[in-house]
């Protein structure tokens, strides 16, 4: 096993090892294109330490702000910051979402170190308000590090990127929702059967959406979002939206035949995803995402900038903590003696993200106004 100088927060009998020795242990690459094929190959997925090596040195690479918090920060600020506290104990920072921190074959001692970690990045960037990805992040690049003071570094420099043209990691609730409604105008435009299924079976499909992200990084098995992991530090954010599209085509693929109730559509998908092993290897979902054609990061910036353009105007702000934004045509307010309040949703679903967040407004019935063309 290649542990040794990675993986002391790893529990290697959860881990499949196999073909270990036969992987390779260098990457003599710098070119952009040939680094990108052997991402999507999984060229360093089968070496432990030859992924942690590749991962160092694609984040030391990322832009960062000036003053970024290194692994030296982490070792003088850890000790007064978590003082006596059992690790595996230690709350979680609120722009997290409270929910559960994925182990990813960590150990006792990693599991805690998330923990430390996080508490240790709430103190140091203090303008995050909502990061809901954060623990699996710090979890799977755990994996990766030496020690915890290196996590923490790595981390660090993925929040701090300021490369206007690079986005990584959502850091606010308006660019955490923007993203949600631009996921489901790819899904609208790109995955017509399953997002016809979508509608079909739930009452506000944003919601249904509103998890894409969490089915990457949360739900999908650690091998699985390693090697989306690979690609996403060579590629960036665009990766995210092919793998959730693609979990969304064979979703509807697998599970489409079968009935599904609207109250467990949500559970249904999460299930689906955390058992994606039993219908699909690593190298399918990759394939199947990257076969997504006229798919550009110019559109996806375009509607990301439109979708939080509609947030602001509606009043979502950087420092807003997470609520109810969604796109569902509420009942209590909408009348129609032509079209059912489930056909009104139908409709509405098809419509672009952010002219979707008004209500319809009823401007003309023939019941009130008459049927005059003078009038």
């Amino acid at each position: 096993m290649d542990d040794t100088e990675y993986g002391l927060f790893v529990d290697w009998d959860k881990m499949e090892t196999g073909g270990q020795e036969l992987s390779p242990k260098v990457l003599n690459c710098t070119d952009f294109q040939e680094l990108k094929q052997l991402s999507r190959q999984g060229y360093w997925a089968k070496s432990h330490s030859l992924r942690a090596k590749v991962y160092q040195k694609l984040i030391k690479e990322i832009p960062c702000r000036t003053v970024t918090p290194d692994s030296s920060v982490y070792r003088d600020i850890v000790g007064k910051l978590v003082g006596k506290r059992n690790a595996s104990t230690l709350p979680l920072p609120e722009f997290v979402d409270d929910r559960q921190v994925p182990s990813y074959c960590l150990n006792s001692e990693g599991i805690g170190a998330v923990r430390k970690i996080l508490l240790c990045i709430s103190n140091q960037f203090p303008d995050i308000s909502f990061c809901p990805v954060l623990p699996s992040l710090v979890a799977l690049l755990l994996h990766y590090s030496q020690d915890e003071a290196e996590c923490f570094e790595s981390v660090s420099r993925i929040l701090a990127c300021n490369d206007p043209n690079r986005r990584l990691v959502d850091q606010t609730f308006l660019a955490f929702e923007s993203s949600c409604m631009t996921f489901g105008d790819l899904a609208g435009k790109y995955c017509q059967g399953p997002h016809k299924l979508m509608v079909a079976v739930s009452e506000d499909v944003l919601e249904v959406y509103s998890d894409w992200q969490r089915w990457l990084f949360g739900d999908l098995p650690f091998t699985y979002v390693a090697r989306l992991f690979d690609v996403f530090l060579v590629e960036g954010y665009k990766v995210l939206y092919r793998v959730a599209l693609a979990l969304l085509k064979f979703f509807h693929k697998v599970r489409g035949g079968q009935p599904m109730e609207s109250n467990n559509v949500k559970e249904d998908l999460q299930t689906f995803v955390r058992d994606i092993g039993k219908s699909v290897t690593p190298e399918k979902l990759l394939e199947k995402a990257f076969a997504i054609r006229l798919f550009s990061r110019k559109e996806i910036h375009l509607l990301h900038m439109a979708n939080e353009k509609a947030l602001q105007q509606k009043g979502i702000t950087v420092k807003q903590k997470r609520q109810n934004v969604h796109l569902a045509v509420h009942a209590e307010n909408f009348k129609s003696e032509i079209v059912s309040v489930k056909e009104m949703r139908d409709i509405w679903s098809w419509i672009p993200e952010r002219f979707a967040l008004c209500q319809p407004l009823l401007l003309y019935t023939n019941q009130e106004h008459g049927n005059s063309l003078s009038r």
